[in-house]
């Protein structure tokens, strides 16, 4: 004679494995996020750091596009970093990204919830001598797309 399973003994196995699936999945896929949020902030300052600022805005969420047109911030860019403060270029390193539920860009913009907040250090050789920039970088997906912004809250 065969034993009968019991039905319950199946739907806690199948329970147990759906779930492990599922954080399984959950891992996959915001490690990638995250990666991909630091990946965005290397190409961002790479871009800078050859001195393509046209190439770095282009990585702008369209709310750092309003604040700056693409010529103004080539031309500011450029003007603060290479011409006043007299420096050829920078060495940089990024930080660990780190996931924030809920971010704005400013008082008056709307909540971002999958944002990354990353901590990026720029050192400058100039004729004033060493100094570092401390600035954290924000990354937003929206529409399937990631985007670069800068806090500006007062």
């Amino acid at each position: 004679m065969r034993r009968k399973r019991k039905p319950a003994l199946k739907i806690i196995v199948f329970t147990l494995i759906f779930v492990l699936v599922c954080l399984l999945l959950y891992v996959i896929f915001s490690q990638s996020s995250k990666d991909r949020a630091t990946s965005l902030v290397e190409d961002f300052y790479q871009y800078e750091k050859s001195g393509n600022f046209g190439g770095s805005w282009t990585l702008f969420h369209p709310l750092m596009k309003k604040k700056f047109s693409q010529e103004d911030y080539i031309q500011k860019r450029a003007q603060v970093f290479m011409k006043d403060f007299g420096a050829k270029t920078f060495t940089y390193t990024v930080g660990k990204a780190h996931h924030l539920k809920s971010w704005a860009f400013s008082k008056e913009s709307p909540k971002f919830k999958n944002t990354y907040q990353v901590p990026i250090t720029q050192t400058f050789k100039s004729e004033f001598g060493v100094f570092t920039i401390h600035q954290d970088v924000y990354v937003v997906e929206e529409k399937d797309k990631w985007y670069i912004l800068w806090a500006y809250k007062k």
